[in-house]
């Protein structure tokens, strides 16, 4: 495709399925390195970082297929190697490092374009997992780690961090003793990893706040869950509804977590409704700056 061409004047009307959040699934996928039982994950968009993140879950050894928004995961014989052909467009990748360090206790990540540490947001996931016994080296583009036993550890961010936060989260849910989460970020995609954890067994307290515990556990079960609904996506329809004067009902659309964007969205003159339905957004003839 070489551009889009876009035809305005025409309000938007009708009714919307609102997608599963890609930001928070790929975090809950690479968590299913963590499971010793079958999973099977619903509500799960279909992106090419979601196909990116099943191959590359397969290359490490994890059964998984997609079909019609629904995953199904099975555990096996975890290998510890995320190759540069599957991570170099995904920046996401670097998500299974914790896993595979708390389940294997050995991990070899590509970075993505194999550049240096430095270059990207990563050093705050290799402090924490070096406070929880693990070692770091880095050699041609690839993160390498060892540890015995990941341990509990109590861990300050530098600055809030949603991949940071989540690694850990995940490394610490089967790491002996209590570990402690502070300056964490606190978007709702890291709140649904959490709730996914705890779905299977993991023990955490004070996701959604900048300070999580999280209690290791020996293991973690596997079962169904539901990815979040996609906050951005349903953000945008709701403003794509005021700017055409048009009238869009969003099904599955994740009310509480858009209550900032929906406030000021109202106070510009937008109708928004929460119906049994979904949420309702009507443009009332007029839009104020705000």
């Amino acid at each position: 495709m070489d551009k889009l061409i876009i035809e305005g004047g025409t309000p938007l009307k009708g009714t919307i399925d609102i997608s599963g959040s890609k930001n928070a699934a790929l975090p809950i996928l690479f968590a299913g390195i963590l499971l010793d039982a079958p999973m099977v994950y619903t509500n799960v968009p279909d992106l090419r970082d979601i196909h990116t993140t099943i191959k590359l879950l397969n290359v490490l050894g994890c059964s998984c297929s997609y079909d019609d928004h629904r995953v199904e995961l099975k555990p096996g014989s975890l290998l510890p190697e995320a190759p540069y052909d599957l991570v170099r467009t995904m920046r996401a990748s670097v998500l299974c490092l914790g896993p595979l360090l708390a389940r294997i206790g050995q991990a070899r990540v590509a970075l993505p374009g194999g550049c240096a540490i430095g270059a990207r947001p990563v050093d705050q996931h290799l402090k924490g997992l070096e406070l929880m016994g693990a070692t770091f080296e880095l050699e041609e583009g690839y993160i390498m780690g060892h540890c015995d036993k990941l341990r509990g550890a109590h861990i300050t961010f530098d600055m809030p961090t949603v991949g940071g936060t989540e690694n850990l989260l995940m490394a610490a849910v089967l790491a002996d003793g209590e570990t402690t989460l502070e300056n964490a970020a606190r978007e709702p995609e890291v709140v649904d990893l959490a709730n996914f954890l705890i779905s299977c067994g993991a023990q955490i307290e004070g996701h959604g706040s900048s300070t999580i515990h999280i209690k290791g556990v020996s293991s973690l079960r596997g079962t169904e869950y539901a990815i979040m609904a996609d906050r951005i996506e349903a953000g945008t329809f709701l403003v794509a509804a005021g700017i055409t004067g048009g009238e869009l009902l969003l099904k599955n659309c994740p009310f509480t977590e858009l209550e900032s964007v929906i406030a000021k969205l109202e106070s510009m003159g937008l109708a928004i409704e929460q119906r049994p339905e979904g949420v309702l957004a009507r443009y009332q003839g007029v839009l104020r700056g705000a």
